[in-house]
């Protein structure tokens, strides 16, 4: 989901990704407040942290190549929202992909704001969902093959609209341009299918480490109903 350096550029196009960047992380930076408020600073903390070290280790370590206008990740948005929360997950995301960038991919770093809007809005489109298709009486560790697909599905697209529209911002509508753009798209379809299987089996695990349902380093609902 890194845009390729060479396709957004100009001050003036880069400034929307900063735009909608300080959009999402002002909106995420509310949803850890807000936890923060009920479960304590302390944990919500550590949940980001969690988060961001998570996420560094998926994009240097996990199967990562390049594919048209973008490259390839195992994100998983998707667990990270479910197992810490969307304000943790989302801060964590975005924490990662800075220290990605100044550590090991410093010319990504001119589209970190297109970046991390690819990965902070579709995870917000994700909280909203899982409001919708998880019922209140379901704890995360107990959700369904079909409801991960759902949830992974939605981060994923999410992902490629973005990416898409980063592209066509910046390179417009050329025959090149199109067949990059649809060239990731497609190499995204894997990911969709294999990520609802990682998500349930990271949940798996964590359900059967019942002695960490008190230690506040998950979210509550995680191991608990919302009623």
């Amino acid at each position: 989901m890194h845009i390729e350096p060479g396709i957004v550029v100009g001050a003036t196009k880069l400034a929307l990704g900063y735009a909608t960047a300080a959009g999402a992380i002002g909106y995420s930076a509310k949803l850890a407040l807000d936890m923060a408020k009920k479960d304590g600073v302390g944990p919500m903390a550590a949940r980001a942290l969690i988060a961001a070290v998570l996420v560094l280790s998926f994009f240097e370590i996990l199967p990562h190549y390049p594919v048209g206008v973008s490259e390839v990740h195992f994100i998983l948005g998707s667990t990270l929202f479910l197992m810490f929360g969307a304000g943790p997950a989302a801060l964590g995301l975005a924490a990662g992909l800075l220290v990605q960038g100044l550590l090991f991919a410093p010319t990504d770093l001119p589209q970190y704001g297109m970046n991390v809007t690819s990965l902070l809005v579709p995870l917000l489109a994700v909280h909203a969902l899982a409001a919708k298709i998880i019922p209140a009486n379901t704890a995360y560790t107990d959700v369904s093959y079909a409801q991960a697909l759902k949830l992974s599905t939605a981060y994923q697209g999410g992902v490629v609209a973005w990416v898409a529209f980063w592209a066509f911002y910046g390179a417009g509508f050329g025959a090149e341009n199109l067949a990059n753009v649809a060239a990731f798209g497609g190499a995204y379809l894997s990911v969709i299918l294999i990520e609802p299987v990682l998500d349930l089996g990271m949940l798996a695990v964590a359900k059967t480490l019942r002695s960490m349902e008190s230690s506040k380093l998950f979210h509550a609902r995680m191991y608990h109903p919302a009623i």
